[in-house]
């Protein structure tokens, strides 16, 4: 299963592909530079197969989780202070793909978009510190039934040079169903409350719509325990 924003190109690569082979067997007399030219297109058609994969992933879907949006390495787990909507501190969980990542963006949370908004930008690498701020990105806010608004934001790598984002303000949407995709090298960082509890440590490998990033903490519960 493959990407939709990819099936285009994909469709484009077998053609291109196919008619180099032709045409190599064809018209090239010198057989290692016959055998060169049909290998380089096989590796290329491989390499774009397997950045546009879409796996099919099917979320168990629970109000009081926050789930990967996308797979990759986490970076960054670090309280910050979010200035684009929320202007407070917030828990940043940040995950770096690799190009050989699956870089479907996947929605962490069920609830409603309550923001949506493009920023384009520049193409820092996307661990550099200041990405999150300069690169090309997009921010799109979930409101949540438990965890209250979370927000995520899809951001361009140094190779990147388009973010695709199907979140529109006013939609209700369903924890691990697709939200977009980032074509090559990024990240996405994620901004959740104060008071949830971060499941996943630094340097981990997550699963978009697998793995859970946070859960929701019942501040009744909790102020028992502490009595």
């Amino acid at each position: 299963m493959f990407h939709r924003e990819g099936q285009k190109i994909i469709l484009f690569s077998f053609c291109f592909v196919g008619i180099s082979v032709i045409l190599a067997h064809y018209f090239i007399d010198i057989s290692w530079l016959k055998l060169l030219i049909q290998l380089t297109g096989l590796a290329i058609l491989i390499i774009i197969l397997q950045f546009f994969r879409n796996p099919k992933r099917i979320a168990v879907k629970d109000f009081n989780e926050i789930l990967s949006p996308v797979d990759g390495k986490v970076v960054v787990i670090e309280e910050v202070f979010e200035k684009e909507y929320f202007k407070d501190k917030r828990k940043q969980v940040s995950i770096f793909m690799s190009p050989i990542n699956v870089h479907v963006t996947r929605y962490p949370a069920s609830g409603s978009i309550t923001f949506s908004k493009y920023h384009p930008g520049k193409f820092l690498v996307a661990w550099h510190p200041k990405s999150s701020e300069e690169n090309e990105r997009t921010t799109v806010v979930i409101k949540t039934p438990k965890f209250g608004e979370i927000l995520y934001r899809q951001i361009a790598g140094a190779l990147a040079k388009r973010i695709v984002n199907y979140a529109e303000k006013g939609e209700s949407v369903q924890q691990g169903d697709d939200a977009g995709f980032i074509k090559f090298g990024s990240r996405v960082d994620l901004f959740l409350p104060l008071d949830c509890q971060i499941n996943v440590q630094l340097n981990q490998k997550v699963k978009g719509a697998g793995t859970c990033i946070a859960t929701f903490v019942d501040p009744n519960e909790k102020e028992e325990t502490s009595h």
